[in-house]
């Protein structure tokens, strides 16, 4: 018995040190191309020849024709502001779906849980004609419009963990005067530290990496590109061969916020997802 686990621990281990390796190297291979200092898109070799830090120096001081600055800081504005309102609403939605009870509770929340497993990207020819006619389009503001709009159709996760908070909770509370908006504000979130931060990651992300929105919202505005297009930028034909390495360099960086984030507060995400708070 002891021999046939010892076997078959191994075999995982093996399996899942083979796993990681496959995920790390198309991360080593974007560090390593970021710091290569030949030039061009591609190279008949993996380790760079000549290692530089010019590409990151580039990014922040070349920027008449690829203003990244500008687009992380319009990334980092609209992906902070996109946050604090989902996060909110999703809170909110969630919190009254587990909670209260009214007609044609279940049926909303099965219409919405329907609603948000079609792509987003089906409704971007309507909605950039809504922004149109509302003078919005081309802005951050339109992108904070979109990204938090359809915020509550991920209340499920949610509405599951405040499921496990015993309603008894809320009854003490009731009993010593709290209203509806005590009990949520006063009680509930400072019991449900994870799944608020479960919340806070899934809304900071969509903004920070999407892309398909930006592109259609922003067309021509330059200034008010995101990272993700304006990095798409430098892969058109006519500046791949150039910005190529800058590129790697401007994809490294973008990734290190969300890698601290999910770093500093793993523990929290995991528990968020897995549901539970308190017991008893």
């Amino acid at each position: 018995m002891k021999r046939k686990r010892f076997i078959s621990s191994t075999i995982g281990h093996t399996f899942l040190s083979v796993l990681s390796v496959l995920w790390l190297l198309p991360v080593a291979w974007l560090i390593m191309q970021s710091l290569r200092g030949e030039g061009g898109a591609t190279t008949n070799y993996i380790i760079p020849k000549v290692w530089t830090f010019d590409n990151y120096i580039k990014l922040f001081t070349e920027t008449s024709l690829f203003n990244f600055p500008r687009w992380f800081m319009n990334t980092l504005f609209v992906a902070v502001v996109s946050c604090i309102i989902s996060t909110i609403i999703v809170l909110l939605t969630s919190y009254a779906f587990s909670r209260l009870r009214f007609r044609f509770r279940k049926k909303m929340m099965n219409i919405i849980l329907i609603l948000g497993m079609f792509p987003g990207f089906m409704s971007m020819t309507a909605v950039y004609h809504i922004l149109k006619a509302m003078n919005l389009t081309q802005s951050l503001w339109a992108l904070i419009l979109v990204y938090s709009g359809g915020a509550a159709m991920g209340y499920y996760i949610s509405k599951g963990f405040f499921d496990t908070i015993p309603y008894a909770v809320d009854e003490s509370a009731m009993i010593d005067g709290a209203t509806k908006n005590d009990i949520f504000w006063k009680i509930t979130l400072p019991m449900s530290k994870p799944i608020i931060i479960y919340t806070v990651l899934t809304s900071f992300i969509a903004p920070w990496v999407d892309f398909i929105f930006v592109s259609v919202i922003m067309r021509d505005s330059y200034q008010n590109y995101t990272v993700a297009l304006g990095l798409y930028q430098m892969l058109t034909r006519e500046n791949i061969a150039m910005y190529f390495t800058r590129f790697c360099a401007g994809a490294v960086l973008i990734a290190v916020p969300i890698t601290l984030l999910f770093i500093k507060m793993q523990k929290y995400y995991v528990t968020g997802v897995t549901g539970g708070s308190v017991k008893g």
